[in-house]
């Protein structure tokens, strides 16, 4: 559901828990251009978590294709310092 900045600041915050009893996020939409995103913060829980879990899931593919390297905290240090 898309609600505009106006509406957020003639009705305050509360307007927020009213909208999303309709609808699982809004977009506030800013000078015409949709700008931001409320969710409840179960949902962004969720969200959260899915996302979480998708890096998990990424990092041991990685693992299983080889794609690492080993190294000690100086070296990584190191290289991330010359990669400024």
């Amino acid at each position: 559901m898309i609600i505009t900045a106006s509406e957020v600041k003639t009705k305050g915050v509360s307007f927020f828990g009213e909208m999303l009893q309709k609808a699982d996020e809004l977009v506030i939409n800013v000078r015409g251009k949709n700008k931001y995103v409320v969710l409840d913060i179960e949902r962004y829980n969720e969200f959260r978590q899915n996302e979480l879990d998708l890096a998990h899931m990424k990092a041991m593919q990685d693992i299983k294709d080889g794609r690492y390297k080993v190294q000690t905290a100086a070296e990584h240090t190191k290289e991330l310092m010359d990669e400024l």
